[in-house]
């Protein structure tokens, strides 16, 4: 048998098999929802997720998962899933199989199940620290934005090829506590401020929505979730820079276990997940991405999902009836 060409790996994996994964996450968290149960919520969309991947041709390894092995018994770092270990398309995945634990639990929105895979290699292992954030959606001249300017900087250098007053600019910012010298300059500048409770995933991939009204996304996040964002994002268009945040030596330690050595690098959205690339997220909660799982008349389930591919450029927005569960 002649060796699949790198560029053709992806092929083997449906675009719509990404989608089932997540559908199937967000309808057993689903049931959760309003419970105030968040483990409960993330175990149930972990085995879902989990079970579904392993029905998939692949040979995939989880580059960004729950956790690393003795933190979590499932989806763990390196963890390798699907039905053709060793003779498969070599795989990596990256995944949050309940992106807003607290949301499902509070019934609050923008919970998303969240799955992006890419070529071996494609990803960076981010290890689960902080990272400081910045993005902004597609059309905007390449280095538009900068972690190493002001946030008062970035929203100028934006509102300038945006053509519009920095007061009229929309930033969305997570709403936490080690954000509120970045909201009072932000404030001070007189720009609109969209505060989300959790789920910076679609905070991210709102920029490149002009339903949402968001222009920017600043802030320090999980890693992990701004390598889910960056993956979207290569799919749609737009510019992400990330750097990682290290509270400790025990962070930094995990850092270099992940093969990452300048721990003050700035981070490219080619960088964080680069070659073809396929993102795919299904709604939990309703939100400004996606509706939330619904319980129709007569009994099944609704889901609204989106699937991106970055080597076509397409993005398929799919919305599904689950009749048998």
């Amino acid at each position: 048998m002649t060796a699949t060409p790198a560029s053709k790996v992806l092929d083997r994996v449906l675009v719509l098999e990404m989608v089932r994964v997540t559908e199937a996450a967000a309808i057993h968290s689903a049931k959760l929802i309003g419970r105030g149960d968040e483990k409960a919520a993330d175990h149930a969309a972990v085995e879902a997720m989990r079970a579904a991947l392993n029905e998939l041709y692949m040979d995939g390894t989880v580059v960004i998962g729950e956790g690393e092995r003795d933190e979590a018994p499932m989806l763990y770092i390196g963890e390798k899933v699907g039905c053709a270990i060793g003779k498969g398309p070599k795989i990596d995945i990256a995944l949050d199989p309940l992106e807003g634990t607290t949301i499902t639990a509070k019934a609050g929105p923008n919970a998303l199940a969240v799955l992006a895979i890419a070529e071996e290699g494609g990803l960076l292992n981010a290890p689960d620290v902080y990272m400081d954030k910045l993005a902004v959606g597609p059309g905007y001249p390449a280095g538009i934005i900068d972690l190493d300017k002001t946030p008062t900087e970035n929203v100028h250098a934006v509102a300038a090829a945006k053509g519009v007053r920095p007061d009229e600019i929309i930033v969305c910012v997570l709403d936490r506590p080690r954000h509120t010298d970045l909201i009072a300059e932000l404030r001070k500048i007189g720009c609109g401020i969209q505060l989300i409770p959790d789920g910076d995933v679609a905070g991210v991939i709102a920029t490149t929505n002009d339903d949402t009204n968001i222009d920017i996304y600043m802030g320090s996040g999980g890693a992990p979730e701004g390598v889910l964002a960056a993956a979207a994002l290569r799919c749609v268009g737009g510019q992400f820079k990330g750097r990682l945040l290290f509270r400790n030596d025990d962070e930094r330690g995990r850092a270099l276990k992940w093969g990452i050595t300048d721990l003050n690098k700035i981070y490219d959205l080619e960088e964080l997940a680069k070659g073809d690339c396929i993102f795919a997220a299904t709604g939990v909660t309703d939100g400004s991405l996606l509706a939330g799982v619904k319980r129709m008349r007569g009994g099944g389930l609704s889901t609204e999902s989106v699937v991106m591919r970055a080597s076509s450029g397409t993005v398929r927005w799919v919305k599904g009836e689950h009749h048998k569960l």
